[in-house]
């Protein structure tokens, strides 16, 4: 809750290096996601956030967790992330991280798509300019 109540990102960059929009239709989530990459390395993290405290508190996380990884890093993450909260085989989250806390959401099926929304929109801003992705098949 305290990720939902004081999100750990900023509000949306302008020029950003990297930037995407999600959208989960079923529970009315929307992202914006911004970041500032320079030499491969994270250095900032905005986001235009509306939606439920699941999707919002992933975001939060999602912003404290990438801050300062390279590329590569972050790449590896959302792997992990997507694969904690799916069930696939994955290698385990800290237990000191706040990551781990989301595991919990797994237990909620229908709501496993608000806490991978942020890190799908992070999968896309990466991927290249702009885009928009949605949790439900268009």
């Amino acid at each position: 809750m305290d990720h939902f109540r004081s999100p750990r990102y900023g509000p949306p960059l302008s020029e950003p290096e990297a930037e995407a929009e999600g959208v989960n239709p079923l529970c009315g989530d929307e992202l914006t996601l911004t970041l500032r990459v320079r030499d491969g390395v994270v250095e900032e993290v905005g986001a235009d956030s509306k939606g439920c405290s699941i999707s919002q508190a992933s975001a939060s996380m999602l912003a404290e967790a990438v801050k300062g990884k390279t590329l590569d890093e972050v790449q590896a993450l959302i792997e992990q992330v997507s694969a904690m909260l799916t069930d696939k085989p994955h290698e385990p989250m800290d237990e000191d991280e706040d990551l781990a806390a989301l595991s919990g959401v797994k237990n909620y099926p229908v709501r496993v798509k608000c806490a991978l929304l942020p890190w799908a929109t992070l999968r896309q801003a990466l991927s290249g300019p702009g885009g928009k992705v949605s949790t439900e098949e268009e």
